[in-house]
């Protein structure tokens, strides 16, 4: 079982959205370390409220919601 380590920074409340043209969601916290070290970050959808799990590196990769 690997240690857990703290949180990286996550911009929590930012709006980004799935590539240039997908639906925008609102990044949430850090809900858990995996495995590999990435990390499982909450997003809730701007147009529907739906909350999903996101890794954080593809949220990273991901564009500012315009």
């Amino acid at each position: 079982m690997r240690a857990t380590d703290a949180p990286p920074f996550i911009p929590v409340g930012k709006i980004k959205s799935f590539g240039h043209f997908g639906p925008k969601y609102e990044v949430g916290h850090a809900l858990r370390q995996l495995d590999d070290g990435d990390w499982m970050v909450e997003s809730t959808m701007v147009e529907t409220g739906e909350t999903a799990e996101y890794r954080l590196t593809h949220l990273s990769d991901d564009p500012e919601g315009r």
